[in-house]
């Protein structure tokens, strides 16, 4: 997923009722962890966004809503489809998985079922068995949790791989409000060991970017040699160091 997303795929998330909105979930707070741009990571849910606080009836049993919905946004080969199905055999993510894969799209089933029709459609099937539910057939409950976590892992180490990060620190994030922006100072004192003032100054000579902000105090440069050493190393800011040092 990550060499895909580095060549300019997406991740696309697509499942009906509960898998649905946590895919819409995961993809809807990459931008502000991780600075990407919305199309970068998509959540689709059967019966559309109004699916996300209603039911929409009938919506998950079509194959052929979700290829609309793939089409719709212009799929690629480039593409990785995660179809998301606690039973693994929920029309809407085995028809997503289906025609993604039709189309040269790398594909994911992530199930709570083993020997499941979605893992069989995908190339890579993830089935994590967590057995019943303590009330029968709410799948909102451990299997809802369970796929969370393993969308929250794999949006946050493609994230890693494509340099989002620096040791355990999210250094694309985005600053867009008072307690973003305190994270962000948080952030380059920790990457830096730098003191307020010279913090406040970096990430005022880089327009608040964090990474920028850590380049110019770590390898002693200014802000726009710092974006560009950081464009020239597609936003690996330790590759980007490594060439600040030698400068």
């Amino acid at each position: 997923t990550a060499a895909r997303m580095a060549r300019g795929g997406r991740l696309v998330y697509a499942g009906a009722g509960t898998a649905g909105r946590l895919g819409v979930l995961d993809a809807s707070e990459c931008p502000p962890t991780f600075n990407t741009d919305p199309s970068q990571v998509v959540g689709l849910i059967a019966g559309g966004p109004s699916a996300l606080v209603s039911a929409v009836e009938g919506a998950e049993d079509s194959r052929e809503f979700a290829a609309e919905d793939l089409s719709a946004i212009g799929l690629t080969a480039l593409d990785t489809v995660v179809g998301i199905s606690a039973s693994g055999r929920t029309p809407y993510a085995v028809g997503a998985v289906e025609h993604a894969r039709a189309r040269g799209a790398l594909t994911i089933g992530l199930s709570c079922n083993a020997g499941s029709a979605l893992a069989a459609a995908a190339e890579h099937g993830i089935e994590v068995v967590v057995g019943p539910e303590l009330l029968t057939g709410s799948t909102r409950l451990k299997a809802g949790t369970a796929q969370k976590l393993v969308l929250n892992m794999l949006s946050t180490i493609t994230m890693i791989r494509l340099g989002k990060t620096y040791g355990n620190l999210m250094v694309d994030v985005r600053a867009s409000n008072d307690k973003l922006r305190a994270r962000s100072r948080r952030i380059v004192a920790l990457a830096t060991g730098a003191g307020e003032p010279e913090i406040e100054a970096a990430l005022s000579r880089t327009d608040g970017e964090v990474k920028n902000a850590i380049l110019t105090l770590l390898g002693d440069v200014d802000g726009p040699t710092a974006a560009r050493l950081l464009d020239a190393s597609g936003g690996h800011l330790r590759a980007a160091l490594a060439a600040a040092r030698n400068l």
